[in-house]
């Protein structure tokens, strides 16, 4: 490996810091969609029941103590729980969009790096056979293969080293892409499910209704 590093010249180093740095990105961001991925359909079912109690407060500690972009949309529209239906679905289409900002963050690091990598490793093949033909012009009357062989292994190496940090950064911006998605569908998913549950269990004032007054029976009983 030094060996390598050596050989392929300066940016070698400079691809090396690239893949950890991409390396680090990827390890983060999957251990915050690892901890913020939660089962839609269980805790759905759970509020249900909460609500279904008018235990608002339950409910809202429920949220509170639930990582994830999921139960912060939700618990926004709980606040609000006595808001009309539109209003509600701009509370919760508010709250979604505030969460987007955090599951994107730090994915364009691994889109600039997977375009950064191959570049700098075809300005490595450029120094390197900038080098063979310097060592060729600078050589009087034969030139031995072991001199170009030095600048074509260097271009070789820093050309092999970009493409190998820069497909792994292209893969796993796909991979988080992806789960970018799918918790994006599941806030959409548990924000209509959360609107229609406010509604549903929304209590009519019970009206205690009387019988109209009958004016003969009243008479009647006024003359008894």
């Amino acid at each position: 490996m030094i060996d390598y590093m050596q050989k392929g010249g300066p940016l070698m180093w400079l691809i090396l810091f690239c893949s950890v740095l991409a390396g680090a990105v990827f390890l983060e961001r999957v251990s915050y969609f690892h901890r913020a991925s939660i089962r839609v359909g269980e805790f759905m079912r759970g509020l249900n029941n909460l609500l279904q109690r008018r235990s608002f407060s339950e409910a809202l500690h429920e949220c509170a103590a639930t990582p994830g972009p999921v139960p912060r949309v939700i618990h926004a529209a709980i606040l609000r729980h006595d808001a009309p239906r539109q209003e509600l679905k701009d509370i919760v289409q508010e709250a979604g969009q505030l969460e987007v900002p955090r599951l994107e963050r730090r994915l364009g690091i691994l889109v600039t790096l997977a375009c950064v990598a191959p570049l700098l490793g075809l300005l490595g093949t450029v120094t390197g056979l900038i080098d063979a033909f310097v060592n060729i012009s600078t050589q009087s009357g034969f030139t031995s293969s072991t001199d170009i062989a030095s600048g074509l292994y260097q271009s070789l190496l820093t050309t092999a080293a970009g493409l190998v940090v820069a497909i792994p950064c292209a893969v796993g911006y796909g991979y988080l892409s992806s789960r970018v998605n799918a918790l994006m569908h599941d806030m959409e998913r548990a924000g209509i499910e959360i609107v229609n549950l406010l509604c549903d269990h929304r209590k009519s004032p019970e009206i205690i209704g009387f019988p109209p007054a009958n004016p003969n029976a009243i008479v009647r009983q006024r003359l008894e």
